[in-house]
C-alpha cells in the first residue's frame, strides 16, 4: 500500500493544449478516490500520469515517498483495470489471473496460491478453467481485477472499468468493487464519468472540468456543500434546478416566487460580497406536495401553483416535471458545459425551463394538473454569476467591506484544455502497460495508444 502525491501536475500535449493543468491532490495509503467530470475534464489523462502511460509535462508526482516522474510503469509497483476487460482469449482465467506473475518468473506454486485466493475473493472458482469467450461481461470484469490483485501492488487504478456492463451488472458489480477495497485496504483511483458511481464508491471525490480539481470532499459534502456551479449541477441525480434570482428588500426574487431570507442567509450571502442578480440551485427533494407538508414546517418554505406536465411514479418516489420562466441563465459557462454534459441542446436560459421535483409517493398529483408545491427555503443554494462560486456557503469569501459588494471578477479561465479521455487500452495494455506487471518488454498481442476526445468528438491524442 502505498500514498499518493500529486504536486502541481500539469500535462501540456505537443501542439500547446493542456490536459491537465496544475492539480494538486494527496491520496493517503488506502483511500479508495473518485475522479469524476464529464468527458474531456483530464481525468483519464490524470490516471495515466499516475500510471506511467503518459508523460508529466511539470510537477512532482510521489507513490509511497518516492518521486516516480521517469519511473517506467512496471517499476511503479500498481496495477491497473481498464474499460476493456484486455484478456487474452487463447488462456483460461487461470492463465489470465497469473500471466503478469508467469513473465515475472514467480515460482508456480506461489503463483497457484495467488490466483486461487484471488478467485475466492472474487467468487471465481468454478471458472478458473474457462476461457473468457464462456464468460459473462461481469464476470470478465471480475477477471481483469484479479488479474491485478494477485500482484499486491502498492495501488490500484481503475479507468472506467463497469461502463461495459449493463446497468443491472454495473449495479452488481460496484458493490462488488467496494467490497473489494475494504477487504485489501489498497490504495485505489477510479476514473468515472458517472456520478453515481463516485457518489456510492469513494471515500471521497475529485470532481473536474477543464483539466483542474474544482472540488475535492466527501461525497456527502460534495453533495451538501458544493464549491460552485459545476460541482452543484454535475453531483445529483436528478440535477439541481437553476434559475435566475435578485436579491431585493430583504428577499430573494425567482421565477417561483419571492423566498424570504432568513437572518442567517442574509448574514452569509452580505459576507460573501453577494451580487444583486445571482443564480439560485434548488434540488429536487427541496420540493414537496403543500398538501402533505406538516403545518409547523410550512413557513420555512415558500408555496406557489405549477401546471404538472409529466409525472413519474418509482415506487419509492415520485417526480413531477413543471415548465416555468426561470430568468435568463445563459452566457454561464458552467451551465453551459453542463447542458452540453447531460446531452441538452441549450443551457440554462430558455424563455421556459423544465424544472423536476421529488415527491413523497403518498402524493396524489396528477398529470395536468394545477398543483400546489411547496419548496424549503432553508436549502437554497445562491450561486455568483461572475465566478460560479457558492455564496451561500459559510466560508464563502472575505467580509464586504462596503455597499460596493457587487459581482466578483470570475477567475481567469485555465488556457486551452485539451480534452483529454484516454481511449480505453486493448489486450496489449492488460499484458505490458497493465501496471507494468513484469518486464516493460513482456510478449503481449499489441497496444492501443492513448488518445484524447475533444469536447466534439475531434482531435485525438
Amino acid at each position: 500500500m502505498a500514498e499518493i502525491i500529486l504536486d502541481h501536475i500539469t500535462k501540456t500535449f505537443p501542439d500547446g493544449a493542456i490536459g491537465v493543468n496544475d492539480i494538486s491532490l494527496d491520496i493517503p495509503d488506502g483511500e479508495f478516490i473518485i475522479l469524476v467530470g464529464p468527458s474531456g475534464c483530464g481525468k483519464s489523462t490524470t490516471l495515466n500520469m499516475i500510471a506511467g502511460l503518459e508523460d508529466i509535462t511539470s510537477g512532482e508526482l510521489r507513490i509511497g515517498g518516492k518521486v516516480v516522474n521517469d519511473e517506467a510503469p512496471k517499476d511503479r509497483d500498481i496495477a491497473m483495470v481498464f474499460q476493456s476487460y484486455a484478456l487474452y482469449p487463447h488462456m483460461t482465467v487461470r492463465d489470465n489471473m497469473g500471466f503478469a506473475l508467469k513473465l515475472a518468473k514467480t515460482p508456480k506454486n506461489v503463483i497457484e496460491e495467488k490466483v486461487d485466493e484471488a478467485a475466492r475473493v472474487l467468487d471465481l472458482t468454478s471458472f478458473l478453467d474457462r476461457r473468457p469467450a464462456n464468460l459473462s461481461g461481469g464476470q470478465r470484469q471480475r477477471v481483469a481485477m484479479g488479474r491485478a490483485i494477485v500482484r499486491d501492488p502498492a495501488a490500484f487504478l481503475m479507468d472506467e472499468p463497469l461502463s461495459n456492463l449493463d446497468a443491472k451488472l454495473r449495479v452488481q458489480t460496484r458493490t462488488e468493487v467496494s467490497r473489494l477495497q475494504k477487504r485489501l485496504g489498497t490504495t485505489m483511483v477510479y476514473v468515472t464519468h458517472d456520478q453515481t458511481e463516485a457518489m456510492t464508491l469513494g471515500d471521497r471525490v475529485a470532481v473536474m472540468r477543464l483539466g483542474t480539481i474544482q472540488q475535492v470532499a466527501s461525497p456527502q459534502e460534495l453533495y451538501d456543500r458544493p464549491s460552485n456551479l459545476f460541482v452543484a449541477g454535475f453531483i445529483g441525480s436528478p440535477s439541481m434546478n437553476f434559475m435566475a434570482g435578485t436579491l431585493e428588500d430583504g428577499k430573494l426574487r425567482t421565477g417561483l416566487g419571492d423566498f424570504p431570507l432568513t437572518p442567517q442567509m442574509r448574514q452569509t450571502l452580505e459576507s460573501a460580497r453577494a451580487p444583486r442578480e445571482v443564480i439560485v440551485g434548488i434540488r429536487p427533494e427541496s420540493f414537496e406536495d403543500a398538501s402533505i407538508v406538516p403545518a409547523e414546517v410550512k413557513p420555512n418554505g415558500l408555496e406557489f401553483n405549477a401546471t404538472i406536465d409529466v409525472v413519474e411514479s418509482l415506487g419509492s418516489e415520485k417526480f413531477v416535471y413543471f415548465t416555468r420562466e426561470l430568468g435568463q441563465t445563459t452566457n454561464v459557462a458552467e451551465l453551459e458545459e453542463l447542458a452540453r454534459d447531460s446531452g441538452r441542446a441549450e443551457a440554462g436560459g430558455a424563455a421556459a425551463e423544465t424544472v423536476v421535483a421529488r415527491l413523497d409517493p403518498a402524493s396524489r398529483i396528477t398529470e395536468g394538473e394545477d398543483a400546489q408545491l411547496w419548496v424549503d427555503v432553508r436549502h437554497l443554494h445562491v450561486f455568483d454569476p461572475a465566478s460560479g462560486r457558492n455564496l451561500t456557503l459559510h466560508d464563502a469569501g472575505a467580509p464586504a467591506s462596503s455597499a460596493a459588494a457587487v459581482a466578483q471578477a470570475a477567475p481567469a479561465a485555465p488556457a486551452e484544455v485539451a480534452d483529454t479521455e484516454t481511449a480505453q487500452a486493448g489486450t496489449a495494455e492488460a499484458g505490458a502497460a497493465e501496471a507494468g506487471a513484469a518486464e516493460a518488454d513482456a510478449a503481449a498481442p499489441g497496444r492501443t495508444s492513448t488518445t484524447a476526445e475533444s469536447g466534439d468528438g475531434g482531435d485525438s491524442r
